[in-house]
């Protein structure tokens, strides 16, 4: 499923604004052939409250791979992602409901391996404090459907400083 303007403004009900941000239709193969990889969500879905979807209503909308990074808070190999090379303009969304969450001026190399962000867009992301290593990680998930994207750490480019390391399963680019 391709996204247009119209279903990318439908599926940001929760009010944000990306300046600049647009979607443009591509012929290019190797687009179509990553697209197909991806289950369709259904946009302009304003009404639905997305924490309430049932596991295997996700499990209809995701991927495998999707549904265990997503709803599962499991983690990708480092290096297989394809966003990892994603260098154009454009926006970052969430794979689960489409919130933009990141803006693709915010996306940097950090050479982890990993598709990562010095910062997000405001009012996206939820924070919680994760054990799983022992030790105290700061995870962060999708403000409107929950959706597990990664972990923040310290070691960040400025002006923030900080290292949003996302799962680049958890989401999908949108050009501009």
């Amino acid at each position: 499923m391709r996204l247009d303007r119209r279903t990318l403004i439908a599926g940001t009900a929760a009010g944000l604004v990306l300046p600049a941000v647009g979607c443009a239709r591509t012929n290019d193969a190797d687009e179509e052939s990553k697209m197909t990889e991806v289950k369709p969500v259904p946009l302009g879905e304003s009404d639905v409250d997305w924490k309430a979807i049932t596991e295997d209503e996700w499990r209809e909308r995701l991927t495998d791979k999707q549904f265990r990074i997503l709803r599962k808070e499991g983690t990708e190999w480092a290096g297989s992602s394809d966003l990892n090379d994603e260098k154009r303009e454009g926006v970052f969304i969430c794979a689960g409901c489409h919130l933009p969450i990141f803006p693709s001026s915010y996306k940097y190399n950090s050479g982890t391996g990993w598709p990562s962000f010095f910062d997000y867009a405001e009012g996206t992301l939820g924070f919680k404090t994760d054990y799983k290593l022992i030790y105290p990680r700061k995870e962060y998930h999708c403000i409107r459907c929950g959706g597990h994207q990664g972990h923040v750490f310290k070691d960040g480019p400025d002006p923030t400083g900080l290292r949003y390391c996302n799962n680049g399963a958890a989401l999908l680019f949108v050009p501009a």
